[in-house]
């Protein structure tokens, strides 16, 4: 994999959404299609050999390269999103940020127990996103969880990965 390529693609907004903040915005890495086939290619070559029949993707930057991703993994995708958002029945999950409480719905009927699912959003910083959807694909029972961001942030204050089980694996293509 490039990373330099994807490096050098990566945008960095400073004071975004609040100042001292330095945003990493994938969204430059997705308008590049040089970066989005690394992206998709290297997650493919991670996860081709794991027996994944779901991808589930976050809203909303997990849904681009998490559908992508499953496509070429013959998986099926399912959006994990903020609620009213699906036009089924849901199962919930709520969690703390740091400014307030958050929730994030799956349809009911989207992940069975014959399932090997693999959870992906753009960015981990302190975790609790995806530790709620990876809490809320728990519910469901499959017979396994992956998990996996694109870029990981290690500054200090941020440690998103010890939120999850020692025994789940997690990955990142980028750490920062």
């Amino acid at each position: 994999m490039s990373k330099e390529l994807l490096l050098k693609n990566l945008r960095n907004v400073p004071d975004f959404p609040v100042p001292g903040i330095q945003f990493k915005d994938v969204s430059t890495l997705y308008k590049d299609a040089e970066c989005m086939r690394v992206m998709v290619d290297e997650l493919y070559e991670l996860y081709k050999d794991k027996g994944i029949t779901k991808v589930v993707g976050i809203e909303s930057r997990g849904f681009v390269v998490g559908a992508a991703l499953a496509v070429r993994l013959g998986a099926g995708f399912v959006m994990c999103r903020k609620p009213g958002k699906l036009p089924a029945e849901t199962r919930q999950e709520s969690y703390m940020k740091e400014y307030g409480k958050d929730t994030i719905e799956i349809h009911t009927d989207a992940i069975n127990e014959s399932d090997v699912v693999l959870l992906h959003d753009d960015l981990l910083a302190t975790g609790g996103s995806m530790k709620a959807a990876y809490n809320l694909v728990k519910q469901f029972c499959p017979k396994n969880i992956y998990v996996n961001f694109i870029i990981e942030l290690t500054i200090e204050g941020l440690n998103g990965r010890a939120v999850f089980d020692k025994d789940t694996e997690v990955t990142a293509l980028l750490t920062i």
